[in-house]
């Protein structure tokens, strides 16, 4: 992952490289020619040689602002665009319609799409800086090395040894960012759990307990800040203190060369011009391993997103429009030998007695389970659902499950997410969200909150309906779609729904009166198993069970 971004940036790079060796380079020259005019200005002593050099500095401190600022202009710009890119890249991968097969919670996979993104980018700037801390060293090194040999290898040595030295600190960085982000991640991943059940955890009184538990993953994650922070430290503290000890000791021995006039006064001036400039690029120089570290520690977290296998295979074939539904011997979770058939164009009502047969059997139709993970198989316009395309499927069958997720925006972008204007007025109408649109001056362009917070259970549960029906699905399953309204709207909803789906194939897990009534038939789920199959007010009159299970 290093590599391709370090490739896809090569000429953005080249040029901050060029641009940052120049303005390294311009600052290396600074001293340089500090020395040089007063070595010339002791020897010439004329007002010429002295405007001369004035000249040269001028066009030495031009350099080195305009160099910097075009440089890093264009190095920042390159890593922003690289840190988007691989943004979406991981985004991209929790939005395609098989899972990935990885071990991570939704909060831990946002801190990897934003953090771990930007400090992976961040190699972009790393290797132009280092590459142009090396050149002004270099360019230091050689021009004490032309006043003395002794002060050009000192330098030299003494480069070798502090990263020598750091880059063993270094990988001690790396582990220990990598523990923290990991567990930064998890903290975020607890919030992320926390905020989608903080009304049912309001509910039961499980606040204290749920806070509890996040303090324990916050407090770890506080814990590996701090130790990340203790070796950054230490590594920031020993660079600082190996670059004042080189620089003090080019200065001593500049020193000592000129007391034993070994060079003269304008290379002492230089020398010690150059031992303080060049702690600045030795500190850039030397702490460029940890920012490599860091970067491979983000990019090795990304790794675990991009490059995780899918959950499952899917076929390549498609479908042609229209199409029934058959369920024909499925066994998974709490469903044994399920075997039921949906005509095309028909409105069928499933019953379950136990709410966890249907779970399972929303989870089957959703495609969240691989067809390999039951027995059994899923069928779709006669075609088993692992020779089909996950995109022909959606294309054709669609599940609302009971707790559809509500998006920050407006109710017209909740309705219609891909902006295709389709059926809105219809489906608003069909799930009595008029009301909900009536109350607002704004209609349908009313904001909605995150998860819509600003909306009743009510309420989003019937924006979620909307945008179900706006749809207008082949297949259109939904998961008790009327739980959180009153009778009386219920009664409406079922009505509508009725309506609006004519001709086309609905399937309705639900207990409802209302909705059971108007379905063509009923398909009784109990034990796992069909165990009836006839009209709502037939099973009323003739099964005790479902009169018991049903009536309100």
């Amino acid at each position: 992952m290093l590599r391709t971004a370090l490739r896809r940036n090569a000429g953005a790079m080249a040029w901050g490289t060029v641009l940052m060796g120049m303005y390294q380079a311009g600052e290396t020259a600074f001293p340089i020619a500090l020395g040089l005019i007063v070595e010339h200005t002791l020897r010439d002593r004329s007002l010429g040689s002295l405007a001369l050099s004035i000249a040269a500095l001028a066009v030495i401190i031009t350099t080195v602002s305009l160099s910097w600022r075009f440089g890093m202009r264009i190095l920042q710009k390159a890593n922003t665009t690289e840190a988007h890119r691989w943004r979406v890249q991981v985004a991209a991968c929790g939005l395609q319609p098989v899972a990935r097969d990885v071990d991570l919670k939704s909060g831990e996979v946002l801190t990897i799409a934003t953090e771990d993104a930007d400090q992976t980018a961040d190699i972009i700037e790393v290797v132009p800086l280092l590459i142009s801390s090396l050149v002004a060293v270099l360019i230091a090194a050689v021009a004490l090395g032309m006043a003395s040999v002794q002060l050009g290898l000192l330098v030299i040595v003494g480069t070798i040894a502090i990263l020598s030295i750091l880059s063993v600190m270094s990988k001690r960085i790396g582990t220990s960012t990598r523990e923290h982000q990991a567990r930064v991640a998890r903290a975020g991943a607890k919030v992320a759990d926390l905020i989608v059940g903080l009304r049912p955890l309001h509910g039961f009184g499980g606040n204290h307990a749920a806070f509890l538990s996040y303090r324990k993953v916050s407090t770890e994650a506080k814990s590996q800040a701090i130790t990340v922070a203790r070796v950054n430290g230490a590594y920031a503290g020993a660079a600082l203190a190996l670059n004042a000890l080189l620089a003090t000791a080019v200065t001593l021995t500049a020193g000592w060369l000129a007391f034993d006039s070994q060079i003269t006064i304008g290379e002492l001036v230089m020398a010690v011009g150059l031992a303080q400039f060049i702690m600045e690029p030795l500190r850039l120089f030397s702490e460029m391993p940890k920012y490599v570290m860091i970067a491979r520690a983000s990019a090795e977290r990304m790794a675990l997103v991009l490059a995780a296998p899918p959950v499952m295979t899917p076929g390549t074939e498609r479908l042609s429009a229209g199409g029934d539904l058959e369920v024909d011997s499925v066994r998974y979770g709490s469903l044994r030998e399920l075997k039921f058939h949906v005509s095309a164009g028909e409105f069928v009502a499933i019953a379950a007695y136990q709410p966890r047969a249907a779970a399972d059997l929303t989870s089957i139709l959703t495609m969240n389970v691989p067809p390999d993970a039951y027995e059994g198989v899923v069928r779709v316009g006669g075609r088993e659902t692992e020779e089909l395309s996950i995109e022909a499927v959606r294309e054709h069958l669609l599940v609302n499950p009971y707790d559809g997720e509500i998006f920050a925006g407006t109710l017209r972008t909740n309705i219609d997410p891909a902006g295709a204007g389709r059926m809105i007025p219809e489906a608003v109408e069909a799930s009595m969200l008029t009301d909900v649109v009536a109350l607002h001056r704004e209609g349908l362009d009313h904001g909605v909150r995150d998860r819509g917070a600003n909306l009743s259970g009510g309420q989003r549960q019937r924006l979620s309906l909307a945008r179900a029906l706006a749809a207008d699905a082949d297949i259109l399953v939904l998961r008790d779609p009327t739980t959180a309204v009153d009778a009386v709207t219920e009664q409406l909803i079922a009505r509508n729904i009725a309506k609006l789906r004519r001709n086309r194939t609905t399937i309705v897990i639900t207990s409802s009166p209302a909705l059971l009534d108007v379905a063509d038939r009923v398909l009784v789920l109990d034990g796992g198993v069909i165990t009836a199959d006839d009209t709502h007010r037939n099973l009323l009159t003739t099964d005790e069970n479902y009169r018991l299970a049903v009536a309100r």
